[in-house]
């Protein structure tokens, strides 16, 4: 059983930077891959980007290449994303997730642990 922290949002404007964090307990942090999603308000959730349990390898959607970062410290069994460049269409919660498949990252039911969220608002 992992349990997921996600802390470090906030309200920004247009332009400005965020780092979140998701802290893991409970499990064996280093053997997840671990995702990020967000939902808008009256919107799906969706999915933002992965980081590999093992390789370390990063994927985006479209809309976080080049701005957003995916990182992590087996260490401090925590994940970061990092994002630049934020738009007011990036407003939206932010859940990291965990899971031990070897599949369909970008797939929310992939995913077994989810932590509470954290709400990111960005102002024009």
């Amino acid at each position: 059983q992992v349990q997921l922290v996600e802390s470090g949002g906030g309200l920004v404007q247009a332009g400005d930077s965020l780092r979140l964090s998701c802290a893991a307990s409970g499990g064996t942090f280093s053997r997840y891959t671990i995702g990020w999603f967000r939902q808008a308000p009256g919107k799906e959730r969706e999915f933002v980007g992965y980081i590999r349990r093992s390789s370390g390898y990063t994927y985006y959607t479209d809309s976080a290449k080049g701005r957003f970062t995916i990182s992590r410290d087996n260490s401090k069994n925590t994940v970061y994303l990092q994002m630049n460049s934020l738009k007011p269409e990036d407003t939206a919660v932010y859940y990291c997730a965990a899971t031990y498949s070897s599949s369909d990252y970008d797939v929310s039911g992939t995913y077994t642990y989810w932590g509470q969220g954290t709400q990111v608002t960005v102002s024009p």
